[in-house]
Parts: structure tokens; sequence; C-alpha cells
């Protein structure tokens, strides 16, 4: 099967171009870090099917990072294969000169090569102009103009698929930069123009003197608008479809078909009404569908529309110098602000990270600075009925702690120096509705093909432990410890230990004991910190070994122990 490899620079529209071709659901974001991991899906143009392969974006064929080497290693293992391999070189138009470098590196290694110059529609916007047939003339290989968001010139791709060459086009390597300065000089104008509003606010927002403030700005609006969003949603949508629509129905049809009493409390609950007990069709589908969907769908909403807009890899470069101070490059901010997301991608996108120390700082501060999405929202929508306050009281408590441990780990692990930051800042874009939609259903798919089975197995088995007794056991097992040691309920001993499965899933789950606001706290805080859920620990385990991981497990649980123990106490005694 011939191949087809995507191979660009970070930020040029790879992964949007890759989803267009093979129809495969592709989250592209703003930012570099998101692509370590290649991609494969297949494209069928006529006859004939192509397996297209989505490198990670690298500047250039000489490595100077790890996504860098994968990309050189995995381009010169296709390229020796016997199989027939074409090269689409992706480039953003609107830097020309910069991306032209990695296309004549490529021209050196005579590969069948087509060319793609997306933004397309960016370049017009800006006042460039660019002749791609007399590129195309010069290079010797087919030049197809894109715009990847609104899907202008794929057509045009796989119909000249076929057409990759092998240019012709020489030059002495130690002239490259002059040959590239002959290309653009005639293929591309620049005409004069004011500099536009998006253009003024990128620099606004990259000097730290505006760009904390805003950044500050940022971050309680999305906070406030995914809180505004989320409670709409349950109020005016989720709990009325549920209560009116739904659970009537349902309560109905289990009392008529199912007379087996034991089973009806496995369905229903001891009690119909959900959050009063555990039915698997009442409390297991009121929480992720009705409790935690709106906030997901808040949270991602408000998250597209930061990665689209680019202003994360903004927040990154802002972040530099205090990350320097915490004993990690400035690229870990890639990971972090990945794992504010997810932790399992974010704990992956560590590779770009240079030494083993640096990347468990990294971890550690993934673990520990923030929540994931799907644990914020059920922490938002555990706590914000007793006021926002709280909400971010719980937040800022567990991204203090998180620098604190991070700052110890950077005193204990030995020194070394630091290299700067060289971090692609793509320009402010425009929102594509299209785009975002598509991101924002992806996600919300993944939520709930990946959590709503997990509660509802974390429902199955809490309504077997209290149906059967086993519960009680466990409770009088280790459940004083929790009473003596956090202040929180003795019932919630077998939610604890099945947040190893789920983390939010198990916070989700303490919704029916109606704790007060203090024991919350304690209990979101502990249950957040405690342990990694089981993906992410068996991520760290593929990416640390065991050693590392044990010692990122341990230090995460006595973390998460402590300072429990310190809100309690605090707490109890001033609140």
């Amino acid at each position: 099967m011939k191949k087809i490899l995507l191979v660009g620079c970070p930020n040029v529209g790879k992964s949007v171009i890759f989803s267009r071709l093979t129809g495969i659901d592709v989250i592209s974001s703003n930012y570099p870090g998101t692509t370590v991991e290649i991609t494969k899906g297949y494209l069928k143009v006529g006859q004939e099917t192509y397996e297209v392969i989505d490198l990670p974006g690298s500047y250039s064929l000489d490595p100077t990072c790890k996504a860098e080497e994968v990309t050189v290693n995995l381009l010169q293992q296709y390229l020796e294969s016997k199989e027939s391999t074409i090269v689409v070189n992706i480039l953003d138009a609107t830097n020309l000169e910069r991306n032209l470098n990695l296309t004549l590196q490529l021209i050196q290694r005579k590969i069948p090569l087509i060319l793609v110059l997306n933004f397309w529609d960016e370049v017009k916007h800006k006042g460039i102009t660019i002749d791609y047939e007399k590129l195309e003339e010069l290079l010797g290989i087919p030049v197809i103009p894109t715009c990847a968001r609104s899907g202008e010139g794929i057509k045009e791709l796989t119909q000249r698929i076929n057409q990759a060459k092998i240019s012709n086009y020489n030059f002495v390597p130690e002239q490259k930069w002059y040959k590239i300065g002959s290309i653009v000089e005639q293929v591309q104008k620049v005409t004069h123009r004011h500099h536009t509003f998006l253009e003024r606010l990128s620099e606004i927002s990259i000097r730290p003197s505006t760009g904390l403030p805003l950044a500050l700005v940022v971050l309680f609006l999305t906070f406030f608008i995914t809180r505004i969003l989320a409670e709409s949603l349950i109020t005016y949508v989720c709990d009325p479809l549920f209560h009116n629509l739904y659970l009537p129905v349902i309560k109905k049809f289990i009392i008529k078909t199912v007379h087996l009493k034991l089973l009806q409390d496995i369905f229903l609950g001891i009690t119909p009404e959900p959050m009063e007990s555990f039915g698997i069709l009442t409390t297991g589908l009121y929480i992720p569908f009705v409790v935690v969907l709106p906030y997901v769908i808040a949270f991602y909403f408000i998250l597209g529309i930061l990665e689209d807009t680019g202003y994360l890899p903004r927040l990154a470069t802002l972040l530099d110098r205090f990350l320097h101070k915490l004993g990690i490059h400035g690229y870990s901010s890639i990971p972090i602000l990945l794992g504010f997301g997810c932790k399992v991608p974010g704990i992956l996108a560590t590779r770009i990270l240079e030494t083993t120390r640096e990347k468990i700082i990294a971890i550690v501060l993934i673990l520990m600075l923030t929540p994931c999405i799907p644990q914020s929202a059920m922490i938002v929508s555990l706590i914000s009925p007793f006021g926002i306050r709280y909400v971010f009281l719980v937040f800022l408590i567990i991204f203090l702690n998180g620098i604190f441990f991070s700052y110890i780990l950077n005193k204990i692990f030995p020194k070394i120096e630091i290299s700067e930051l060289f971090l692609e800042i793509p320009p402010y874009r425009l929102i594509h509705l299209p785009t975002l939609t598509k991101k924002l259903y992806v996600r919300i798919k993944q939520f709930i093909f990946d959590a709503v089975p997990l509660i509802i197995i974390g429902i199955i088995i809490i309504n077997i432990f209290e149906l059967t007794g086993v519960n009680t056991r466990i409770t009088n097992i280790i459940g004083k410890y929790f009473v003596s040691i956090l202040g929180l309920p003795e019932e919630i001993s077998s939610i604890v230990i099945l947040g190893f499965l789920r983390k939010d899933v198990s916070i989700a789950l303490l919704s029916p004991y109606k704790l007060d606001i203090k024991q919350l706290i304690v209990a979101t805080i502990f249950m957040t910190l405690y342990l990694p859920c089981v993906s992410t620990f068996f991520t760290i385990l593929k990416e640390q070994g065991i050693k590392n991981t044990i010692v990122i497990v341990v230090l995460t649980f006595i973390s998460g122990t402590v300072l429990a123990y310190v809100i309690k106490t605090l707490i109890f005694n001033f609140f």
C-alpha cells in the first residue's frame, strides 16, 4: 500500500488536513506538542487506497528535540522501506520564508514531494500575494494552496496526489538561506497595511506587564462562563428532561416488568429518587448526564475557543520564567497545559523534555497543579451551589500545593542548566465554528464512552456493596481512619477506594452523601491528589518505569493526605 507522510512545522494545520483527508476525528490545537504521537488513517482516491501518516511537527531535519528526532527517524524508516512513499510538505503560507527551510531539506533527500500552502485565507487578509504557480515552476514540484479549516484546496490535493515529484532544484547547503530569500523575493509580494486589532492584541497578551493581568482575566472568565453555561444547561434542559420525561417512564417500566425486589433496588435504588440512593438507571445516569455532562460541555467549549484563537501558546510563554524557578524548561508549559484537559496526554507530551529530572517535576506539576477537566467539572458541580468563592478556594489550594511540591523537588534534585524557550507563537485567528463544533463533539463523545460506563460500574459496585453489607465491612475496617484523620463520613470509604478506577467518577459519587461545605472541601482536595487514576498510573509506568512511578505515586499520596488533614484542621477550627 502506498504511503503519504504529512510533514511540516508545528502549527501549520497538519492535523486538520489529516482529518480532512482521512475522515478521522483528530483534535488539533494551535500550539506545539499535540502531535508528538504519530497518527495513521486511510485515503481512497479512485481505486487506489493510501495510508496517511501524520508525523510530529518539526522545524528541521537536523533534530533539536525529541519530537524532531521522532519525525526524522520515521521519515528515514519509511523512505528506506520498499513501499512507495509520498511526502506532503505542509507550510504556513503566511510565513513562507521560515517554512521553506524544511522544504529545501526535504528536496535534498530526493523525496517525491507535494507542497501545500495552508492558511491561504489568512494570506489574503494580511496583504500577502504568493504566485504559487511560479513557486511550482521554480521548485519543480506540485504546489497547492489550501485552507484546511474550510476545506478549500483539499479536493485538488487528492486529485494531484499521484503527481508528487522528486525536485531537481539544486543548491549548495551553505547557501540555503540565500536561496530561500531568492525564492521568496520572486514569488511573494507584501503590501503595506496597518496593524490589525488581533495583531495589537497579540502584542498585549505576550508582554508580561499586560499579559499576566490579561491571563488572570481570561482564567476568571473561563470559570465564570463555564458555570453560567453549565448551570443553564442543567436548569433548563438536562434536569427537566430527566425528571419530566425519563424518570416517570423508567420507574413505571421497572416496577411493572421486574418483580424481584433485589433487582428493582439495583436498577432504581432503595429509593427511586436520583441522588438519594445508587440505582443504575436513576443516580447512575443522573450523575453523568445531568450533574456532570453540562460542565464538561461548557469546559470543552471554552477550551476549544482558547485553543483555536491561539491564546494557549501565549500563556505558555508568559509562564516560561516562572517555570524556570521550578527547575523545568519553558516547553514544560505545553504538557502542563495539556494536563488541564486530561493528565494522560499531558504526561505523554513530557517526551519533548530532555532530562528525567525535568520529566518528573513536570509530571508532579501535571498531577498536582489542577484537576483535569472531568474532575474540575465534578468539583464545580458539587461545590458551586455553596458559592463560587469556595470553588476558587479549592482550586487555589490545589494550585499552591502543586507549586510547593515542585519547588521542593527542584531543591532536592541535582541542579542542571535549563535552556531558554523557543516556542512557536501562531497569529491570533478568528474562531471557525464548524471546527470548534467538531472538536467539541469528539471530546464529548470521548467523555461519554470513557466515563459513563465507569460511572455505571461504580454505581453497581457501590449499590451491591450497600445491599450485601460489604460497604459496612469496608467502613468498619478503614472508615474510622477517614473520620478521625479527615473528618469525613465513614460511608464514603468505598468511594475513595474506587477513585483509583476513575477519580472524577468517585468525586461525583459524593453527591448522594449530602456533605457540608467543609467536608466537601476536604474530600475533593484529598480525592484529587491522593492517587492518579488508573489510566494515568499506567501511562506514568509506561513513560517512567516502576521506580520513578512509585516515587511519584508515594509523593502524591503523602501530598493529598497531609494537605487534606491540614485543611481540615484549619477550616474546622476557624471556618
